[in-house]
Order: C-alpha cells, then structure tokens, then sequence
C-alpha cells in the first residue's frame, strides 16, 4: 500500500485524545475557523504572518484551499482541525509543514481560539499529532515561535519539545527554534 494511501485510512478516522478529535477541515467549519483566524490575538503570533480572516465567506475560500491541498500533502504533512468532544465545536486548528527552504524539516504549529486557552487543549492536540506524526518515517518535529510568544513557549515544551536555538533563517524573523524526537516523548 502506497504511503499516501496509508494516509488516506489513518485520516479517515479522525485522531481522538480524551477530550479531542482532530479531522480535516471542512468548508463547513467557517464559523468556527473564523474565530481562530480571525482573531488578532492568535495572527499576530503566526509564522508565517497569517492576515486576519475577518469573515465567513473568506474563511470558506481559506479552508476549501486547504481541504484541496490536503490529498497532495505527503504524510506527516498536512492542517486539520481540533474538535471538542463534549460539544462539538471546532476550537483550533494543527498542521504539519515544511520549512523553509522547504526540502526536509517539519514544522508543528497550533492555534486555538482565544477562548479555548487555558485548558491544556494546545498540548493535548500536538502531542497526539507529535505521536502519530512519528509513525510516519520522520525523526524529528519543529516549532518555531517568537521570543516574545509566553504561551507557544510553554506549550512546545509540554508537548516535549526543547529549545535549540534561535535563527533569523525561517519566514525573515528572529523565531526560537523548539524540536521533539520520538524519544523525547517517552521522558
């Protein structure tokens, strides 16, 4: 079976923590996606820099791009949304990229909406995407965050990821440079 048709039946159910599941995005989550991206105190943190999507309609536009590029993304790569378990409602989002120069390494990013902070749901999400992530031939995981950035600080290392640097190389800023190995999860 080829890889990206493994991809296809590990996706087609969604990942589920305790509290969580994480699923592709659909066109349907506007709304919800709308409160994450739309709020400027989650772009104002994204690398690289995200506009505000301040409406439905072009939220729609955003995640119909996504869902499209998805089936092209080679695994562990991809977005996905975080839904809540006791209500349903899509409170963030998660993806797998590479950086630049975009040959090899992958980055880990999170985003939740403002009034899902607090509640452990950021690191309870990556560390099950870090976790499934490494059943797909990869070593390694990044996150790149502003120095100034307290909360994706924090959670990068919940999740078990350490700092090993600070590079101005990634998106023309000065960003720390966090990763995660499989063995690091097993601390």
């Amino acid at each position: 079976m080829s890889r990206k048709a493994q991809y296809r039946l590990v996706m087609e159910m969604p990942l589920q923590t305790s509290r969580l599941s994480i699923r592709d995005w659909s066109v349907d989550d506007a709304d919800a996606a709308t409160s994450v991206y739309g709020a400027p105190e989650v772009t104002q943190w994204l690398t690289p820099v995200m506009e505000q999507v301040h409406d439905t309609a072009a939220m729609r536009s955003v995640l119909q791009a996504w869902g499209e590029a998805q089936p092209n993304q080679l695994p562990p790569a991809g977005r996905w949304a975080i839904e809540r378990h006791s209500d349903r409602a899509v409170i963030g989002g998660l993806a797998i990229r590479l950086l630049p120069p975009y040959e090899e390494d992958l980055e880990l990013s999170w985003q939740l909406s403002p009034d899902a902070w607090g509640n452990g749901y950021a690191v309870e999400a990556g560390r099950a995407l870090t976790e499934w992530a490494f059943t797909k031939d990869i070593d390694e995981l990044f996150a790149v965050v502003r120095p100034d950035n307290t909360r994706a600080i924090a959670t990068a290392e919940r999740i078990g990821m350490s700092w090993v640097g600070e590079t101005d190389k990634f998106y023309d800023q000065n960003l720390h440079v966090y990763r995660v190995r499989p063995a690091d999860l097993l601390e």
